[in-house]
């Protein structure tokens, strides 16, 4: 019976770490707290369910990656920052370089609305799409293809879903936008 009092210890020591963890969670950081020395080893060895092999992050994407694991953004649920990170592991593997040689920017990827100074007790940067990044609206769901400047994103009856990297539908209309203007009116 040795044995069984050995699993028994050691099934005690996994349940506290396990509830220290998740008590770290509900709090909103990363199981893994402490600060990155090296921004351009940020490895993606936690990548869900043991999907793909160890492999560093895009070095033009790595500080921000590092910066996402480490905290949760302010006013994002805890539940949308853990999906938005094991998207983001997922994506870098399989388009990081290529969405760096097509341009894309971290911002363009992990980016967020700037809350306001007072922000009202319902307020969400989610809810801001037209500056929310790709990684935070995968939400679970693959990239299919990427170009310079739009993500095709698979749903799951199988259809596709356009995401704009600029001209983002919700700034409006056509000819609502200063950018739809020049000297001569409208483009």
């Amino acid at each position: 019976m040795p044995e069984a009092a050995d699993l028994k210890s050691l099934a005690r020591r996994v349940l506290q770490r396990d509830t220290a963890r998740d008590r770290v969670f509900r709090n909103c950081f990363a199981a893994e707290a402490r600060p990155r020395q090296h921004f351009e080893d940020v490895s993606l060895s936690r990548f869900p369910r043991g999907e793909t092999p160890r492999q560093p992050a895009p070095p033009s994407y790595a500080r921000s990656f590092a910066a996402l694991e480490r905290q949760c953004p302010d006013h994002v649920a805890p539940y949308d920052w853990q999906q938005a990170i094991e998207d983001a592991r997922r994506f870098l593997v399989r388009w990081g370089e290529q969405a760096d040689l097509l341009g894309w920017t971290a911002r363009d990827l992990f980016g967020l609305h700037t809350p306001p100074a007072k922000p009202a007790p319902n307020y969400r940067r989610l809810s801001r799409y037209d500056e929310t990044g790709l990684i935070w609206l995968l939400r679970g769901r693959p990239v299919v293809a990427l170009t310079a400047d739009t993500a095709a994103i698979e749903n799951p009856p199988g259809a596709v879903t356009v995401y704009r990297r600029h001209n983002k539908p919700a700034l409006g209309p056509m000819g609502d936008s200063l950018d739809d203007l020049d000297r001569g009116g409208l483009r």
